[in-house]
């Protein structure tokens, strides 16, 4: 306990200053510059600290340093609470599903517009530290249901499973398909198709950071079940597999070799967000994301540039198939952190400067065929 509670000082000291390496060097009972060397038994240490600190709660402690340490958003800050009201004849009601890996809460918007007929769901799934009302202020996407009439489920993650409320992207048990929970965000996905009417082929999911990570894991492991996916400032299915290698990858580290698919894999139409000024999770992630959706597919790129309304400039890459159809998108958000572009400042993590992320969402999802 004595080394515990030295190294966790060190680590915490250098994340305050953002020397997020060297405190990962820490943790990992490793050597940064300017320290003694460790004995012979370090690399055994190591490993039971590492445990240790997981167990003694890293992520608790981490996230309380977000804004200074560059963790926010994965490991981050509190987030607001943002009721807003309902259009008449709308619902925004709690559900919950339950399976063996567990249970999780979910609220559900059912648009105004929605008679019983089949409707397009969209799976919003949250960055640490909010919540599914957080979630659905920031990225005002109940408002576009309402626009264009389609099903939001916005599971909710407990903080039980997660000191900060992280969808656990990094764990190996939460990047399979019928375990963990990628089996629970699929049962609730599942279990709204049985009580909803839900247009075949016109299932989505997307998110933001740890959320993000999450949808590119759902996309990896559910290709059957989610048309298309969205991934807003996270990373690729397998970045990492456990906590010291979830630091790394969000530096641009990483399990370099889990970013593409395996051979025989199919593209996963994809559209990603990505800020090239975001501290917490680097800008390379985006591009590994594309990389893992594409596969092997021989596409064909255009490259748009532009300004959204608020002043941020942007560049767009838009990959199309043999018939032309968009299947990869690609927006690179130039100075922008980690927050969803064009979002409402009703909600956390949010920046009202960029392009809107969640209606060229719903537009990138939309424009598909079902069936």
């Amino acid at each position: 306990m004595i080394h515990l509670n030295a190294d966790m000082t060190e680590a915490t000291r250098l994340t305050r200053e953002g020397r997020l390496k060297e405190a990962m060097a820490v943790l990992r009972g490793g050597v940064i510059p300017g320290s003694r060397g460790t004995d012979s038994n370090a690399p055994h240490e190591a490993s039971e600290r590492t445990s240790a600190l997981m167990s003694a709660g890293l992520l608790d402690r981490l996230r309380k340093l977000g804004a200074k340490g560059g963790l926010d958003g994965l490991f981050g800050r509190a987030a607001r609470p943002a009721p807003a009201p309902l259009p008449d004849g709308a619902t925004f009601a709690a559900h919950s599903f339950a399976n063996a890996a567990g249970s999780r809460m979910y609220k559900l918007y059912v648009p105004s517009g929605y008679k019983g007929e089949p409707v397009p769901l969209v799976v919003m799934l949250h960055g640490c530290t909010q919540s599914p009302d957080d979630f659905a202020a920031g990225t005002r996407m109940n408002e576009l249901a309402e626009e264009q009439t389609f099903l939001v489920a916005y599971p909710a993650q407990a903080q039980s499973a997660n000191a900060s409320k992280c969808w656990n992207w990094f764990n190996g048990n939460d990047q399979r398909r019928d375990a963990g929970e990628p089996s629970l965000i699929a049962g609730i996905t599942r279990q709204i198709m049985r009580d909803f009417a839900v247009t075949p082929g016109r299932v989505y999911v997307a998110g933001l950071s740890a959320g993000g990570a999450a949808a590119a894991v759902m996309g990896a492991t559910y290709p059957d079940l989610y048309a298309a996916i969205g991934v807003h400032s996270g990373l690729a299915c397998g970045a990492a597999r456990d906590v010291p290698s979830a630091f790394a990858a969000m530096q641009g580290g990483g399990l370099a070799g889990q970013f593409a698919h395996r051979p025989g894999a199919r593209v996963v139409p994809t559209i990603v967000f990505h800020g090239d000024g975001d501290k917490t999770v680097n800008p390379v992630n985006g591009d590994r994301v594309i990389a893992q959706s594409k596969a092997a597919a021989d596409l064909a790129a255009t490259v748009e540039r532009g300004k959204a309304p608020g002043g941020m400039r942007y560049t767009r890459t838009i990959q199309t198939d043999d018939e032309g159809r968009p299947v990869l998108e690609q927006w690179v958000l130039h100075g922008a952190g980690h927050a969803w572009s064009g979002g409402s400042a009703a909600g956390s993590y949010t920046d009202p400067r960029g392009p809107d992320a969640s209606r060229e969402t719903i537009r990138f999802f939309l424009q598909r065929p079902g069936g």
